[in-house]
């Protein structure tokens, strides 16, 4: 989960998200950072970047910039006690999430699992067979109401809203219809598709639901967790982190830059380009991960420069790192 800058021209659609989510957002959630986890040089501005989606229909574009590819999983952070319900990201990423992914149904609010999706019944109702349409998710209706759990309000509305959503027999669906409805196809809005049913994960948020509801508080939430991240604290250590396989190019004046790595090492570096270096042996930790820190001071205006001494292997590394600063 990223966060992108909308910008501050007002268009009938900024960076893909449509203007009925309200004026003003400059900042939300996107659903992911399209970028090769095993790449040690990852680009990680969220506001480029380009995003393949399958089970799109032969033919239809299916590469879109990942900034304008929205969904709902910043919504943990709340359920699980990181964010509060009412953090300006969560609450802006929810307009926008409302404009793009919620559908109105006779029997409540339901949400798409993100916009562009392919996976679900075709436009004619017909079955998904390698391509489709995405529709709404009736356990994404019961993630939402844990939210609104959090927020303070009602959740009977969604409580009746994934009934709703079940079969006579009381199955829930993996998904639901989400247009007029195509009586020749059994397409009712707000019924099951010929998706899977019973889906066992939205029976399950539906329990969860049912126990929230009546403890008065999310299930999920777990108490260390929001301890630390909610609870009173001393402000966190400002730091940035170096590792083999995610390469820091940037660090703050102020920040730590810790170097870290799964073994024994010595730090051989330089704050001035190598007018004067230091050598600095690793601290080992009970994790098997082994790291030097670097203080980073705000005076501090040329680039951290280093490379590595392998004690076991008695060898350089052969190759120097940089990380700039930033003002």
């Amino acid at each position: 989960m990223l966060y992108i800058q909308s910008g501050g021209v007002k268009l009938s659609v900024v960076n893909g998200i449509p203007e009925s989510a309200g004026p003003g957002i400059r900042r939300h959630y996107i659903r992911i950072l399209p970028d090769d986890v095993g790449n040690p040089d990852p680009a990680e501005d969220p506001n480029s970047g380009t995003l393949k989606i399958a089970n799109l229909a032969n033919g239809a574009q299916n590469s879109f910039p990942a900034k304008e590819i929205v969904d709902a999983g910043f919504l943990e952070l709340v359920r699980y006690g990181i964010r509060q319900a009412d953090d300006p990201l969560i609450t802006e990423s929810l307009k926008v999430i409302d404009a793009m992914l919620k559908t109105d149904t006779p029997a409540g609010s339901v949400w798409h699992r993100y916009n562009r999706d392919g996976y679900g019944q075709r436009e004619d109702g017909g079955p998904f067979v390698g391509w489709g349409q995405g529709r709404a998710w009736p356990l994404l209706a019961g993630e939402r109401a844990h939210y609104e759990l959090a927020a303070g309000r009602d959740v009977k509305p969604f409580i009746r809203a994934m009934e709703g959503f079940a079969s006579p027999t009381g199955l829930l669906p993996e998904q639901v219809w989400d247009q007029r409805d195509l009586p020749d196809s059994f397409m009712f809005l707000g019924k099951p598709t010929g998706s899977a049913m019973p889906l066992m994960w939205a029976h399950a948020e539906y329990v969860k639901l049912l126990r929230s509801a009546s403890d008065g508080q999310v299930f999920d939430r777990i108490p260390q967790v929001a301890q630390r991240y909610l609870g009173d604290r001393k402000e966190c250590q400002r730091i940035e982190i170096w590792k083999p396989n995610r390469h820091a190019r940037t660090a703050k004046e102020g920040y730590t830059l810790r170097i870290q790595v799964p073994s024994m090492f010595r730090l051989h570096w330089t704050r001035d380009e190598w007018a004067t270096t230091l050598d600095t042996a690793s601290f080992a930790t009970t994790f098997g991960i082994a790291f030097v820190d670097i203080l980073i001071p705000a005076s501090q205006e040329e680039p951290i420069r280093f490379t590595f001494f392998w004690p076991e292997s008695n060898s350089w590394e052969g190759r120097d790192y940089t990380v700039r600063v930033e003002q």
